[in-house]
């Protein structure tokens, strides 16, 4: 995947091209023209955009694949569509996954009801899709490597930043073959959310509040579950099944800081717990065992700045959101095309000043105060139950608005499936079906 055309030779390429302008084009003395730190759902997309703006990039992903059972894998409207916009849909739609309409509840009165109905939303793919991570980060990684901008270096971590006084230039790197240094005029910290890179640049966090953590599990299983996202149980025991070919994935909402005297409940009370809440797997829970069992520290927060001086966070680095409404990856991914799309002129000329950098994070703060707020919300539904016991329900005048009216369902679809300020490929990136992916152009949104 490692880019095979030298720098100067892209150069000359770019400036017949008329992609550069009139400003040199970088530095080159730098290793790329943006080093992506993290190989996430922001981290690649941002990388494959600006690769096919002519940027040079450098995404640094310390594992060796992307293979990771517990990844968050619901893919919203907002990113099928941009996956239709780069070309990329229909290799999508071929890998195995299933698709949900809606959020819903099991009422008081055993009925479901409607939170957030998908399908009222007027988009090209009015529905949230379950397909496994790192099938939509392998995709996303293979049409970059028709961009002769785009490395991907698997198996390599940033250890720390390094500074020319104030300003940020560069990374340390260590891996198999071991250490390096990478210099580039800016540096996308998309590395999760205990990100390095962050820690090091001091960037405050504000914390919210959650009271529970999560277990993560699977079992394998023939049965079929339906196709719903949304928590199930009673009495403290509260789940979330995601449904897969051949397993389903299980998250248990659990009180924060429980995990020891949980298990020390030891594994048959957690196999009955799923039976009594998911009959079809009461005959496949046997297999299940507490090592098995992962724990997720919950954690809800947002940096109160994104950016310094040659240094952007994106994705969870810059706000951790809850695993509740699975809004992570698409949130990520919105930041993602936002900082190709607003910064892919500046890099081209070399520099990216601390207003273009404050521009990625105006845009994106509205869709995340929102989704954070809508969280909140849930979470102040979820937690007495966890907690104290009891049944799942929404505030009784929202539960009546949104059955009384049902077509207010597509107001938390929109938040959940859209955002507030969702983002489009800029032109540059955009590709038909059939059309090669390395024909990049000097056009932008």
């Amino acid at each position: 995947m490692a880019v095979a055309e030298d720098y100067r030779g892209l150069c000359s390429r770019l400036a017949e091209e008329n992609v550069m302008g009139d400003t040199e084009y970088g530095n080159a003395d730098s290793s790329a023209d943006c080093i992506i730190a993290g190989g996430g759902p922001a981290g690649i997309v941002a990388g494959l955009l600006l690769a096919r703006g002519g940027i040079r990039v450098v995404v640094l992903e310390k594992h060796k694949d992307f293979f990771r059972d517990f990844r968050g894998d619901t893919i919203h409207p907002s990113t099928l569509r941009l996956l239709d916009e780069l070309g990329l849909y229909n290799k999508f739609a071929r890998l195995a996954h299933r698709r949900v309409t809606g959020v819903s509840i099991t009422g008081a009165d055993g009925e479901e009801k409607v939170l957030a109905d998908m399908s009222r939303l007027h988009v090209p793919y009015p529905f949230v899709t379950v397909a496994p991570q790192w099938d939509f980060l392998n995709l996303l990684a293979e049409a970059g490597e028709s961009e002769p901008g785009f490395d991907l270096r698997m198996g390599v971590e940033m250890t720390s930043l390094i500074w020319d006084d104030d300003r940020v230039v560069g990374v340390r790197t260590q891996s198999s073959e071991g250490d390096d240094d990478l210099s580039a005029p800016l540096v996308v910290a998309a590395d999760g959310r205990w990100s390095r890179a962050r820690e090091e640049a001091n960037l405050s966090m504000r914390e919210l509040r959650s009271t529970i953590d999560v277990w993560w599990f699977r079992i394998d299983t023939e049965a079929q579950l339906a196709d719903s996202i949304a928590p199930r149980g009673r009495d403290g025991k509260v789940f979330v099944a995601i449904p897969r070919d051949g397993h389903v994935q299980i998250a248990r909402l659990i009180p924060k800081g429980e995990d020891e005297r949980l298990r020390a409940e030891g594994v048959d009370v957690l196999r009955n717990a799923v039976a009594e809440t998911f009959p079809e797997l009461a005959s496949d829970v046997g297999a299940l065992e507490l090592d098995q069992v992962k724990l997720l520290d919950v954690r809800r927060n947002e940096a109160r700045r994104w950016y310094i001086d040659g240094l952007l966070c994106i994705g969870d680095s810059a706000h951790a959101m809850s695993p509740l409404g699975g809004v992570g990856v698409n949130l990520a991914v919105q930041d993602g095309v936002a900082t190709a799309r607003l910064l892919a002129e500046a890099l081209r000329k070399g520099r990216v000043t601390t207003h273009d950098l404050r521009r990625v994070q105006r845009r994106r703060m509205l869709t995340t105060k929102a989704v954070q707020l809508l969280q909140s919300g849930i979470h102040r539904m979820i937690e007495p139950v966890v907690h104290e016991g009891g049944t799942i329900s929404p505030p009784a005048p929202i539960l009546w608005l949104l059955t009384t009216f049902p077509s207010l369902t597509v107001v938390p679809a929109r938040i959940l499936g859209m955002g507030i300020t969702p983002e489009h490929a800029p032109d540059f990136a955009r590709r038909s079906e059939t059309e090669p992916q390395n024909q990049a152009t000097a056009s932008s949104a």
